[in-house]
């Protein structure tokens, strides 16, 4: 095993093990949580390491980066960045799972794909939209536009704790708008949240599908 392949298996073992943790600490079953590895400015040969090492979801930022990785790699793919309304039609191409849809102009360009894609709705916690994210006020009428498209199946919501706000406090104000969301919307019960730094946090507080990069992968190359 070559040296770089020992470092992410034992990552993602320290990983999984906290995932687990996690999950035991609020009685919940680990099985319920879908690791996503996020491989923005990782190279190929760092997938295919995860492939062998059994992952098989991998998310991304950027739209050009990811498009020829996906080519290269089988896999399932999950778009998480802010869209631009320019590369929707690219996005397409290659992504599976969608976590960043926050508007209805989004919508209906999804909407229009060739392709079936799964797709959350963003939801901001910060109140100011400062890291992205509809209102919460404007889900439901969200939900309901994505909910008439044929090709667009709503898992549910997404969201990133604020920051300067505690993650405990800042998932513990989304579980209360999902609670309230998958009243109305019983089928999109998932629930994404949790990256690096506060994945534990938001178990606890009902994520199903976390985003994790560093931990498993170290620091990012700054491009």
């Amino acid at each position: 095993m070559s040296t770089r392949k020992a470092e992410i298996a034992r990552n993602l073992q320290e990983v999984r093990e906290r995932i687990n943790s996690a999950a035991q600490s609020v009685d919940r079953d680990p099985a319920e949580i879908e690791l996503i590895v996020v491989t923005k400015t990782f190279p190929i040969s760092d997938i295919e390491t995860l492939r062998e090492l059994g992952e098989v979801n991998f998310g991304e930022n950027r739209d050009q980066e990811a498009g020829p990785k996906a080519q290269l790699v089988s896999a399932t793919w999950h778009f998480q960045g802010q869209i631009q309304s320019n590369k929707i039609r690219s996005i397409c191409g290659w992504a599976d799972v969608i976590h960043s849809i926050s508007s209805e102009r989004e919508i209906l360009k999804f909407a229009q794909s060739p392709r079936r894609h799964q797709v959350f709705l963003q939801v901001s916690l910060d109140g100011e939209l400062g890291r992205g994210g509809a209102s919460p006020a404007v889900l439901a009428q969200l939900a309901e536009l994505v909910n008439e498209s044929s090709n667009l199946e709503l898992l549910g919501l997404m969201a990133v704790a604020p920051l300067g706000v505690e993650p405990e406090k800042a998932f513990a104000d989304l579980a209360q708008i999902n609670q309230g969301f998958q009243r109305q919307f019983p089928k999109s019960k998932y629930l994404s949240a949790g990256m690096s730094g506060d994945f534990e946090a938001a178990i606890k507080f009902g994520a199903t599908h976390i985003r994790v990069g560093s931990s498993i992968l170290g620091s990012r190359s700054p491009h």
